[in-house]
């Protein structure tokens, strides 16, 4: 069995804005409310590879990963994996974004399988990613349109 996962929503805001927030992977934890730290491992043109760190669980615990991060500016989409699994067999995640009248449709695909030996089944995780990818994108386009509306079109980049 395997889990597979898709969520979108519009953001009323310039692409420009959408794509270099979004992609701006040094400030996630300002845009996420999931994520402590971000740090960033390597770069290579648009390819970047990380570390996430998330606050801790209901348990205490905190989870953290390496993901590997390919951003095609042209095609409008992203794809990331997991470069260290943890609980998970594989996780893929695709990143699109779509211009339309209205704003910018942003979609995220999740695709993975969680190991034999995980705390949870794929069934949880799915229902898990879906919950907390809504709240995740509510929170991500009320950001961006709050910026839109204030008139800065460029997200503040920290290299730091």
């Amino acid at each position: 069995m395997s889990g597979h996962t898709e969520n979108e929503i519009l953001i009323d805001a310039p692409l420009d804005l959408v794509w270099d927030v979004t992609n701006d992977i040094d400030n996630w934890p300002q845009l996420f409310t999931e994520y402590a730290s971000v740090e960033v491992l390597e770069r290579d043109g648009d390819r970047t590879v990380f570390r996430l760190t998330m606050y801790p669980d209901e348990n205490g615990k905190v989870w953290s990963w390496v993901s590997e991060r390919e951003a095609d500016r042209a095609a409008l989409s992203v794809r990331a994996k997991r470069v260290e699994t943890g609980p998970f067999q594989y996780m893929n995640i695709r990143w699109t974004y779509t211009e339309t009248p209205e704003g910018v449709r942003m979609h995220w695909t999740q695709d993975f399988a969680m190991k034999p030996d995980a705390p949870v089944d794929d069934e949880w995780m799915t229902d898990n990613i879906n919950r907390n990818s809504r709240v995740q994108m509510g929170l991500i386009r009320d950001r961006i349109e709050q910026q839109a509306r204030s008139g800065r079109e460029t997200a503040p980049v920290s290299r730091g």
